[in-house]
């Protein structure tokens, strides 16, 4: 296991695809460091009120992989839909969704953004193209091929980035989804984020094929592999994926590979993998470090400055936690709304 581990990290480092990596503008970086930021303290914050049972069900934190998300959404434009699995927090605040919405919605609140109705892994905003938030695994991934097939079949243009882990990766229905979407050249991006565990299995003990961007190689859809720990290679590869998914030549597989600090949930304690792993990561390969130096260094950004704009982040977490802790739980009557809708 330790072996595999070694491998793996080393992997981050050497996937890039001889790609050189962009240099992003000095608000491109900000932005980037901003968002992944607010991913992170959110994710804090959710565990944190988690443990004070302020938040009840399952809660899948994003701590670790936020420069997918977010250099993913740097590479979209408006109207692309994201559709997601259950660890889903950061993908509704890269999308804009409003923090206080999202953690009303962890804690059953009236204000969630499904009335509290739906909890840590079923939210939705139509207004923001964001399409869940999915508890059954690898399902999420028929649906946004769907999303993909209406966005052919209308021709506005749009490209649905459709995200899954390694576990659901081996799901049968993923396949399925793979040759619809090949076969009717439909615009989707599929970014499947190799956290390395899937549940809890390293994926040298669960996968026969371990480079998941030759997933979609009996489909004939094109696949790389990317630093997902590095916000810029996917910003890069997110770009050429979308073009070529919107230009109308069929799907595109993105393997992400990146890395989770916490367990697979909130009450996995992660036995797995040795501390002196996740420490490895955290040191020498954190997303939201990266950024941070590039600004100081390269951009002569004042750490001052950068205090700020995490002084900023921590006000607005703080807020949404207020917010969610002192909105009303729905009234009982909200047990039969949204359940049927008449055609």
């Amino acid at each position: 296991m330790a072996v595999a581990a070694r491998k793996q990290s080393s992997a981050v480092r050497d996937t890039a695809q001889g790609s050189e990596l962009p240099e992003l503008t000095r608000e491109q970086e900000l932005e980037a460091y901003r968002m992944m930021l607010l991913i992170r303290r959110f994710e804090e914050k959710a565990g944190q009120m988690y443990g004070m049972g302020l938040i009840g069900g399952f809660c899948h934190l994003y701590i670790g992989q936020e420069a997918v998300v977010v250099g993913m959404q740097m590479a979209a434009k408006g109207g692309d839909e994201v559709i997601t699995g259950y660890r889903d927090h950061g993908h509704m605040l890269a999308c804009g969704m409003d923090p206080r919405g999202v953690m009303a919605e962890l804690t059953g609140r009236r204000g969630g953004y499904s009335k509290g109705k739906g909890g840590s892994m079923h939210m939705f905003s139509k207004e923001k193209q964001f399409y869940g938030g999915h508890g059954i695994v690898g399902a999420q991934v028929s649906l946004g091929t769907g999303l993909g097939l209406a966005n052919w079949y209308r021709d506005d243009g749009r490209v649905s980035l459709t995200y899954f882990g390694d576990g659901a990766a081996n799901q049968g229905q993923v396949y399925e989804s793979f040759n619809m979407a090949e076969l009717w050249k439909l615009p989707v991006v599929y970014v499947i984020e190799n956290n390395r565990y899937a549940m809890g299995t390293s994926v040298s003990r669960a996968s026969a094929q371990t480079d998941f961007s030759k997933r979609g190689v009996s489909f004939n859809i094109p696949g790389e592999q990317v630093d997902g720990m590095d916000v810029r290679a996917v910003f890069a590869a997110g770009q050429r994926a979308i073009d070529f998914a919107r230009s109308g030549q069929g799907p595109y597989i993105l393997e992400m590979q990146t890395y989770r600090y916490r367990g697979h949930s909130m009450s996995d304690p992660a036995k797995y993998r040795s501390k002196d792993e996740v420490t490895r990561m955290r040191e020498e390969h954190d997303p939201i470090e990266m950024v941070r130096r590039r600004l100081v260094e390269t951009h002569k950004m004042p750490e001052d400055e950068l205090k700020k704009v995490d002084g900023k982040v921590r006000e607005i977490v703080n807020d949404s936690a207020e917010f969610a802790t002192h909105d009303p739980e729905p009234d009982v009557s909200e047990l039969w709304t949204d359940v049927l809708r008449d055609a």
